[in-house]
C-alpha cells in the first residue's frame, strides 16, 4: 500500500500530502521518486513538518498561511488529491490546479459536525487563474 493510499484512508494523520504539477518539480529530482505520479504532476505524502517545509520550498508560500487564505472559498478538490474544480471555472476557460496542500485530522466527537463522523481530510488548492479554494471530507465518505 502506498503512502498516498494510506494517507487517504486516514492512516497517516501526522503526515501532510502535497500535489505539485510538473512545473514545480524536476522529474529527475528526488521528490517525484517519493510520490505517486498522476496526470499532471505528483502527489507526495511526507511527515508534517517536512511537508510544510517542502510546500514552502516548492511554492514560496507558508503552508498554513496558504490554507488560511483558501479556507473561506469552497471548491471541489479530487478525493485522490490529483486536481480539482475551481469555483471560478464558470467565469473563465483555463482553470487547472497548480498545487494542493492537505492535512488530516482524527475523528473528534467533541468538536461535532463532520468531525463526529470520522477522520477528516482538509485540502487547499491554488488554480492557474490565481483563485485559492478549499474542500474537506470524511475519510469514509471520499
Amino acid at each position: 500500500m502506498s503512502k498516498v493510499t494510506e494517507y487517504l484512508a486516514g492512516e497517516r494523520l501526522d503526515d501532510v500530502a502535497l500535489y505539485l504539477t510538473h512545473e514545480y518539480l524536476d522529474s529527475q529530482g528526488k521528490l517525484p521518486n517519493m510520490g505517486v505520479e498522476v496526470d499532471n504532476g505528483y502527489v507526495l505524502v511526507v511527515p508534517g513538518d517536512d511537508g510544510r517545509r517542502a510546500f514552502a520550498a516548492g511554492t514560496g508560500m507558508d503552508a498554513m498561511e496558504f490554507a488560511q487564505t483558501a479556507m473561506g472559498n469552497d471548491g471541489d478538490i479530487d478525493d485522490d488529491l490529483s486536481g480539482g474544480t475551481c469555483p471560478e471555472a464558470a467565469a473563465e476557460e483555463n482553470h487547472e490546479v497548480k498545487f494542493i496542500f492537505s492535512f488530516a485530522e482524527a475523528q473528534n466527537e467533541e468538536v461535532g459536525g463532520i468531525y463526529e463522523e470520522g477522520d477528516v481530510v482538509h485540502a487547499y488548492a491554488k488554480c492557474t487563474c490565481g483563485t485559492t479554494y478549499s474542500d474537506r471530507w470524511v475519510v469514509d465518505d471520499a
